[in-house]
């Protein structure tokens, strides 16, 4: 079942660019964003971590934290976080474990062709662990900005 707004958030333990492991309960206390997305230094997800990059300063202010999920290495989130300036950390969910529990990991369709990946995703989850939003199938363009709009009224 997919985590959705008004759940407690699936705990999880993975480990973080910043060679530590990182567990959704030691951050309780405040909002956390965490975003789902297919791979590293791709189009679609550099634009995404950009944004997030961009506006870090802003979500800062408001008192969350972002952190990105893929099932990228934690050799290949360094290089990415290196290549583009990111200032948050990005968790390796290698084994697809982190996305079964948000629901991110499904069938994809591209050009006729059927595979599993993940789906790109966010979630808001409030300073006491529970999901206050939820978007799938994100879309880039403006996605970052409304993100950052319900941090705000959390």
């Amino acid at each position: 079942m997919p985590a959705e707004i008004g759940q407690p958030a699936p705990d999880f333990t993975a480990a973080a660019s910043t060679g530590e492991q990182v567990s959704l309960s030691s951050l309780r206390g405040k909002p956390v964003v965490l975003y789902f997305y297919p791979k590293n230094d791709t189009p679609g997800c550099t634009k995404e971590a950009c944004a997030f990059r961009d506006l870090g300063a802003e979500f800062a202010a408001a008192g969350a934290a972002i952190y990105g999920v893929s099932g990228d290495s934690l050799k290949s989130h360094d290089k990415f976080i290196q290549k583009y300036g990111l200032t948050f950390p990005l968790l390796s969910d290698a084994d697809h474990t982190l996305h079964e529990a948000y629901g991110t990991w499904g069938e994809k369709k591209l050009y006729g062709k059927v595979s599993m990946g993940t789906v790109r995703s966010t979630f808001l989850i409030d300073a006491e662990g529970v999901i206050r939003g939820v978007w799938r199938k994100v879309k880039v363009d403006g996605h970052v900005e409304a993100v950052l709009a319900a941090v705000k009224v959390l």
